[in-house]
């Protein structure tokens, strides 16, 4: 096919040799199947900020900082500059977020680097070699549909050990060879430390895994993964070699105000009491 343009400076680099199809189009990116000397991987081309349709990106890029201080004034200025390197910080997240979480043991397409704007990786297949298919076009069995999703809970709880929170998880960004599923796709993941929306963000992610798994599986549409993983990352106690159970108890006991108003008042009224009544024993003696 026709080399795209964003992929030209690529060839002309001799990175990759030849493009073969357009595997798929995307919110954020376009990703194409390429041959890269002997091997075949995908290219994926982000897109420019003023064509990208993914919904509240400041969401997903707070807590994303620059080590590099003039870079990071600029980004908060918002000038030309700034937005040149907004868009590199955005493009090369993704890569950061591969390594990062291909370490702590989650399956991913392996990175080769981002260039240009160009993101080259793996190209996950399946048992004969064809392009693995999405997990929203793959069917399965109640005891498939089980296992694979333990296995996704816990790469989800592997990646929140690692500190991020993946953001834009379902059926649409999993990808399902002869060994199981493949996370993929982590342009918008976010620091789970530090962006305010991660919580919530995880407990979607979980919600919408859970539910396409669950029309396979509908005892798993019971599971409460994403609360017990992060109740246990509030607390410390969570570890790449955590046992999830799925099981995880609301607190309906909401704060009285008053109350605690209250007893502060009496404790700090005691402290009162108890000071003056050492004065006057000072006094005595």
């Amino acid at each position: 096919m026709k080399i795209p343009k964003r992929i030209q400076p690529l060839v002309d680099d001799g990175l990759v040799d030849e493009v073969i199809s357009q595997l798929m189009s995307g919110k954020e990116a376009t990703v194409f199947m390429v041959r890269c000397g002997e091997e075949i991987r995908c290219a994926k081309v982000y897109k420019e900020a003023n064509k990208r349709s993914f919904k509240k990106a400041a969401q997903y890029q707070e807590g994303r900082k620059s080590r590099n201080s003039r870079r990071a004034r600029a980004m908060e200025k918002g000038s030309k500059y700034g937005r040149n390197q907004q868009e590199q910080a955005w493009q090369n997240a993704e890569v950061d977020a591969l390594y990062k979480i291909a370490e702590a043991g989650v399956r991913v397409p392996h990175p080769f680097g981002c260039f240009e704007g160009v993101l080259l990786m793996e190209l996950i297949t399946d048992e004969n070699g064809d392009v693995a298919p999405r997990l929203n076009d793959v069917l399965m069995s109640k005891e498939q549909a089980i296992e694979d999703h333990q296995l996704v809970m816990i790469y989800v709880m592997r990646m929140l050990c690692a500190g991020i929170v993946h953001g834009d998880l379902s059926e649409f960004n999993v990808l399902v060879d002869e060994y199981g599923p493949v996370i993929i796709d982590l342009p918008q993941a976010v620091d789970a430390s530090a962006n305010n929306n991660a919580k919530a963000m995880l407990i979607r992610d979980v919600d919408n895994i859970t539910t396409y798994y669950g029309q396979f599986a509908p005892e798993l549409l019971l599971s409460k993964y994403a609360q017990e993983m992060w109740a246990l990352y509030e607390s410390g106690e969570l570890t790449i070699e955590t046992k999830l159970t799925g099981l995880f108890e609301e607190s309906n006991v909401t704060a009285d105000v008053d109350t605690v108003i209250e007893e502060i008042k009496a404790a700090f009224e005691e402290e009162q009491d108890r000071i003056q009544r050492i004065a006057e024993a000072n006094e005595i003696d």
